[in-house]
């Protein structure tokens, strides 16, 4: 069974950092691309990140290009998301989402089958 959980959510302060961690089971990580979403209030799910099975292209929404960073670790089949300069419109329930197997370029939506249960990020002025 496959199963991701999300951590490092939280409350931060605007300008500050957070780091998300997904930790995987029952799947071989490294065979996967993976992705984050992120889901606020009264909103959709949209597309935050994502990055190939063995990290050499990664993908950003233009929200958070140049502040956000996914990277992976096979070794300890892990996901993460480094989030800087938080701002309060990146409130929201992030979610580790893995593919199914490569994604298109941009990836979507439809490439991710699992997901987790997500990770709350506050961020208040």
């Amino acid at each position: 069974q496959v199963q991701l959980v999300e951590s490092g959510g939280g409350l931060a302060q605007t300008g500050g950092s957070l780091t998300l961690s997904c930790a995987t089971s029952g799947l071989y990580f490294r065979n996967y691309a993976m992705g984050w979403f992120r889901q606020a209030p009264g909103k959709e799910r949209e597309f935050v990140a994502a990055i190939t099975w063995n990290g050499h292209t990664t993908w950003y929404s233009d929200a958070v290009k140049g502040r956000f960073t996914i990277s992976r670790d096979n070794a300890k089949n892990t996901l993460y998301l480094q989030l800087n300069s938080l701002k309060s419109e990146d409130t929201a329930v992030y979610y580790c989402t893995k593919s199914q197997g490569e994604t298109g370029d941009p990836p979507a939506a439809w490439d991710f089958d699992t997901w987790g249960q997500g990770t709350q990020v506050t961020v208040s002025s």
